[in-house]
């Protein structure tokens, strides 16, 4: 879109003063306003600072003595209870094991985006984007590099959030093998001399840092009794993180700005440093920031019915984990958050549990899905939300909703064993729902289809209006493409967020609003779903979405799904338009499929064949579907279930 047509959409769905912001955030970032707030510096000249150097609150002692005190600040588990998560662990067995995983690491073996498992060597190379083998330069301040300079930049981030170090205190706790946090504290140390503060990439992301925080503090408590957690480490890892409050706080208005899970995770960093490390000079006004925006992007990002603002499960799952982080670790200092941020975090949590296919605990990949795990405390998959929702409901109304399973142990590391001693008391999703954010839900004992809406309050993320998502005994059957990386080259780079790559209509092969950048679509359609109770077709979802009207084309998709039972579903899309239009109706299908003939399709499924039937009225010849398999050199068949 040119400057003048992009400018006025811009400023009619994201205001004047985000206008104005981003365009002083650019004045920033080249002024050298951030080189002068946030200077390149030595950890040595950090380690001089006096809230470094010991606590305050008990003068000459040691970071390490003053933590393993009864004086210490409250964190999620103490480190002597080693032996009750050893003895609770072993009925977790689900997956790969945490040791597996961790005598991975130890061998130099990384997985990436909760999946891919990479050689990177010990020490990796920090600066190293595995994937191309291009690379970051060192030296220069964060503020100075690209975004998009090096491949995909999240390939670089992805070692330095520190996820790792989750597996590390797990394998350590269930076997008391020492080789895990000297593992940790060699890493630990090699990151530090190889990222100065504010120099480099992996300085340039306050989520990545606010995420590196957290994963710092749960290895600090995990490891703070073994040998390998010297008063030296323990006192580079307090520099470490007086280091990243302050990188934070100088560049969290933009967080904020993006109105998305980047200000939610900043201000849970500033909440977790204000809490844990109260000598820092700054910990109360970073504790009261991360408070108050903590509570305001509660009221202004998870929506009434609980859905949130990035249209993403995947992000949702990140929003959850920060803030069910944050009420815990406030509820353990004496400081809770409000009851009305607890009421919203409470409906994201009924939310997602509501999409949730039960027998799988999987959900629709709808929205972008970049890997992202912010707690990897569990065996259970990347792909099973169960751990999450488990631990929402009990956080926000200390009601545990499933039996005993491997998802009961994020439970354990934040809330400790009495959540596993409540007896379950299951939640029942409704069978037929419109939620007010834009998605409709029909399900039965072996089903559940997911009709994507969207009524934009904040910024679409994908052209997916009347996205349908069909789930059939535990399997995903017509799927969401997902997004897979924010920076792939042709032809895959955005592929999969336009409306081609859904489970809807296009007209004219064209996309239902205009991409106006990488992560940018405007002018921003509207969609209206209703559902409805039919005494003959059982419980129906009526939609429709004036995109191709807003764009020009004159055109409307109406569709409605209905579902009489036993494993039938029908849906049915009228297009409408003033003038001939080519409309394609596309499906996306996750088990693999073939031809029958007579416009069927064969799925095998895991459960059973399933049959997709199409039939087209009203069209001047017949229609035949065609079945695109994916291709080396083409997006068309492909997903992305991770990144």
């Amino acid at each position: 879109m040119g400057k003048v047509s992009l400018a006025i959409p811009l400023l009619r769905h994201l205001g004047p003063s985000w206008v104005c912001f981003r365009a002083g955030q650019a004045v920033r970032m080249k002024s050298g306003w951030f080189q002068r707030r946030c200077p390149v510096r030595s950890w040595r000249e950090v380690l001089e600072v006096e809230a470094v150097r010991g606590p305050r609150s008990a003068p000459g002692v040691e970071w390490r003595d003053h933590l393993l005190s009864e004086n210490a600040p409250g964190f999620f588990f103490k480190p002597d209870q080693a032996g009750d998560y050893a003895e609770t662990a072993a009925a977790w067995a689900c997956g790969e094991s945490p040791a597996a995983e961790a005598d991975g690491i130890l061998g130099g073996e990384f997985r990436f985006y909760s999946k891919t498992r990479l050689a990177c060597g010990v020490p990796p190379d920090w600066h190293r984007n595995p994937f191309t083998g291009e690379r970051a330069p060192e030296g220069p301040h964060w503020s100075l590099l690209p975004d998009f300079g090096f491949g995909d930049i999240k390939n670089i981030w992805e070692l330095s959030r520190f996820g790792w170090a989750h597996a590390l205190v797990r394998a350590y706790w269930k076997t008391g093998d020492e080789r895990y946090p000297d593992a940790f504290w060699t890493l630990f140390e090699n990151w530090m001399e190889r990222n100065p503060p504010n120099a480099g990439v992996n300085w340039k992301c306050g989520q990545e840092i606010s995420f590196r925080l957290m994963a710092w503090s749960f290895a600090l408590y995990g490891f703070l009794r073994s040998p390998a957690t010297t008063p030296e480490r323990v006192r580079l890892l307090v520099a470490g993180m007086l280091i990243s409050g302050e990188r934070i706080a100088a560049n969290i208005r933009y967080a904020v700005s993006q109105n998305n899970n980047h200000g939610v995770s900043e201000a849970v960093g500033l909440w977790t440093l204000g809490l844990l490390f109260p000598e820092f000079p700054k910990a109360d006004n970073w504790r009261k920031t991360g408070r108050a925006l903590l509570e305001k992007l509660a009221r202004d990002l998870i929506y009434g019915d609980g859905a949130f603002s990035q249209h993403s499960l995947n992000y949702h799952r990140v929003m959850l984990h920060d803030y069910l982080w944050a009420l815990r670790l406030g509820e353990l200092h004496g400081q809770p958050l409000s009851r009305g941020t607890i009421r919203q975090v409470g409906k994201a949590v009924r939310f997602l549990h509501q999409c949730q296919d039960e027998p799988s605990g999987q959900v629709p990949n709808l929205g972008p899905n970049d890997g992202a795990l912010v707690l990897p405390l569990n065996g259970c998959g990347y792909l099973d939300y169960r751990p999450v929702i488990a631990l929402g409901w009990w956080v926000t109304a200390r009601r545990r909703v499933y039996a005993a399973g491997p998802w009961d142990e994020d439970l354990w590391w934040l809330c400790g064993k009495a959540p596993l001693q409540a007896p379950p008391e299951p939640w029942e999703p409704k069978p037929a729902t419109v939620l007010a954010s834009g998605y409709g839900i029909l399900r039965d004992g072996d089903g559940l289809l997911l009709l994507r809406g969207g009524f934009y309050r904040h910024r679409p993320s994908e052209a997916d209006a009347l996205h349908a998502d069909l789930w059939w005994k535990g399997e995903n059957i017509a799927v969401d493409a997902g997004s897979y990386s924010y920076n792939a080259p042709a032809p895959w780079g955005g592929a999969f967020k336009r409306t081609a790559a859904h489970n809807t209509v296009t007209v004219d092969g064209r996309n239902q609003m205009n991409q106006a950048g990488r992560f940018l679509w405007l002018p921003w359609l509207r969609a209206r779903l209703d559902c409805v109770a039919d005494p003959e077709l059982g419980n129906s979802l009526e939609g429709e979405h004036d995109g191709y009207q807003r764009i020009g084309l004159h055109a409307t998709h109406r569709r409605k799904v209905h579902h009489p039972g036993g494993g039938w579903w029908l849906v049915v899309d009228e297009c409408q338009s003033r003038q001939p239009r080519a409309h394609r109706l596309h499906w996306l299908l996750g088990p693999p499929a073939g031809l029958e003939g007579d416009g069927c399709i064969r799925i095998r499924a895991a459960g059973g064949d399933y049959f997709l039937g199409v039939l087209a009225l009203g069209a001047p010849d017949p229609v035949e579907p065609v079945l695109t398999r994916g291709a080396l050199d083409s997006p068309a068949g492909w997903r992305s279930r991770h990144y």
